[in-house]
């Protein structure tokens, strides 16, 4: 168990009145304990006591090693494990994470009635959203692979190549780099790039075309996420206006983040500057979104969002125009809060690129 980090959540739950809770998903079941498991259709559970004490409910399958602080219940697949879990937990209300299927909180239900579920994912996503040093770290660490990769997709870029192929390359790069599973490599030429989820296919490059990267994936359960937009062979006067407003928005937006400014601050500063240019309209989602081990985190970089930016926090800068029929231009970069400002986890460079 990590101490610091239970305490963490042990702090939280109090603020939030929960005597005991359910932690059901990987990622804070690894946060905690350092154990990863991927479950699947079995259970898993750590419950948490508002005592301090914490019991780790898993299939003997996953062949967990005990570790001191952690109380083991290891049902086979001949056992009830729900019915386990229900004979250990309290009377009264039970945090529980929104994720965990309803077949196992049915069965928690109808084996103690006298158990009230609630919403608990809380005490465990607000310690979870402010990284620690070794987090940190291993965030620093994967961008500095997402940025080698970028650079590798640049100059893998030529005549006649599809998305698709240009997107087997950043996965095989990854791959090669040790990523825990592949990730996305969304890969958008041309008019595609208009569509900012867009489902990379065999569209061929052409001459003129902008083209969208949006690349990442976890390394060592930390994700890494960043996108550039470059072109090839040549670039109109629009797409370099488009391409240098954007560029602009997210420089703006990163500019204005440290400790104290609220997240929709951040968002209006990207914002502001794409719709100064008359392209508002085009910029079609939020700012950016909290990242950690899972890709996508909460708070969000949004215009509604109240949440005050806190050293610690990681979360992407990647404001967006995409001109439907024409082109699109996205750049993303992570940043991390700091005592006084932010750092810039991704350092590929954003002038404008046209391949030749």
């Amino acid at each position: 168990m990590n101490q610091q980090r239970l305490q963490k959540v042990l702090d939280n739950m109090k603020q939030a009145g929960l005597h005991q809770l359910l932690v059901t998903e990987t990622e804070p079941v690894y946060y905690l304990t350092g154990i990863w498991v991927s479950p699947m259709e079995r259970m898993m559970a750590l419950y948490i006591r508002e005592d301090g004490k914490v019991t780790f409910f898993g299939n003997k399958l996953f062949a967990i090693a005990p570790q001191e602080g952690l109380e083991m219940v290891e049902p086979t697949d001949s056992d009830d494990p729900v019915a386990q879990l229900a004979a250990a937990v309290l009377p009264g209300e039970l945090g529980i994470d929104e994720t965990w299927p309803s077949r196992f909180l049915i069965g928690l239900m109808s084996h103690r009635p006298d158990v009230k579920p609630v919403l608990g994912s809380e005490p465990v996503a607000q310690a979870t959203m402010y990284k620690d040093e070794e987090e940190r770290e291993l965030m620093r660490a994967a961008s500095r692979i997402d940025d080698a990769c970028i650079d590798m997709a640049i100059h893998a870029i030529r005549e006649g190549i599809t998305e698709k192929e240009l997107s087997s390359k950043v996965e095989h790069f990854f791959q090669e780099k040790g990523c825990d599973h592949l990730g996305f490599s969304i890969v958008a030429m041309g008019a595609n790039g208009a569509d900012p989820h867009h489902g990379t296919d065999g569209t061929v490059l052409k001459e003129g075309d902008s083209i969208v990267m949006d690349i990442g994936a976890p390394f060592n359960h930390y994700w890494c996420d960043m996108t550039r937009t470059v072109f090839y062979k040549s670039a109109s006067e629009e797409q370099r206006t488009v391409y240098e407003t954007v560029r602009r928005a997210n420089e703006a937006a990163i500019a204005v983040v440290k400790p104290g400014v609220a997240f929709k601050e951040i968002d209006l500063a990207a914002r502001k500057v794409i719709e100064d240019a008359g392209y508002g309209e085009y910029f079609t989602h939020r700012t950016g979104h909290s990242i950690g081990m899972k890709e996508h985190e909460q708070p969000p970089v949004s215009s509604e969002c109240e949440v005050i930016a806190k050293p610690g926090m990681i979360f992407s800068i990647e404001p967006g125009i995409y001109l439907p029929g024409k082109f699109g231009v996205r750049v993303e970069d992570l940043v991390l809060v700091t005592e006084d400002g932010c750092e810039v986890l991704n350092k590929y460079p954003k002038d404008l690129i046209v391949v030749e």
